[in-house]
């Protein structure tokens, strides 16, 4: 009977410590959650043009905001990461090897380059993503012209290759912060 209660006891004191052990106050500073990212802007700037218009996707929004882009034409993208009104983006650049943005044109044919200099550079050589270069081809080749932009954390290997209609892959890792932008024709 002493050592029924002996070992529940020590059960019990197992279970209360690995529950402490894998609290998320153990794990790394760097890491951003999707709750700890309010908005993703991109900056969108017509290469030929040089105007520059901005997206921004909030949240838990209702809408999705929609980028509007004419055919054949040459875009300088940037994004910015917020939390309310502190940015991000610099918490990402300082932790560059412990991040990677997916950018997945649906219903769309447009080429992207990454085109980040050092500091968006890790030191694997992949770019983040956080310049790009968009090569319109055609905006919208159906319903629903989309694109999903994914940041990810603590992938094992990442690679700026395009696959189907994604630019970048990950191995591991988990989604820091997604965002949907509607994509149009001009």
């Amino acid at each position: 009977m002493v050592n029924n209660r002996i070992l529940k006891c020590a059960t019990f004191l197992m279970m209360v410590l690995v529950l402490i052990g894998c609290s998320r106050e153990d794990m790394d500073e760097d890491v951003l959650s999707q709750e700890d990212i309010s908005n993703i802007i991109l900056h969108v700037k017509d290469d030929a043009g040089g105007t520059v218009k901005s997206y921004n996707y909030t949240v838990n929004a209702a809408v999705n905001p929609e980028i509007i882009l004419s055919n054949a034409k040459t875009y300088t993208v940037t994004i910015d990461f917020l939390n309310g009104n502190e940015d991000e983006t610099q918490s990402i650049l300082e932790a560059k090897d412990e991040h990677f943005l997916l950018f997945n044109f649906q219903n769309a044919d447009i080429q992207l380059e990454r085109d980040d200099d050092l500091r968006g550079t890790r030191t694997d050589g992949q770019r983040l993503g956080l310049k790009t270069k968009w090569k319109v081809i055609n905006a919208k080749t159906g319903q629903d012209a989309k694109l999903i932009l994914t940041l990810v954390h603590g992938a094992i290997s990442v690679s700026e290759a395009q696959q189907g209609s994604v630019y970048g892959t990950v191995e591991g890792g988990e989604t820091d912060a997604m965002a949907i932008y509607t994509l149009s024709k001009q």
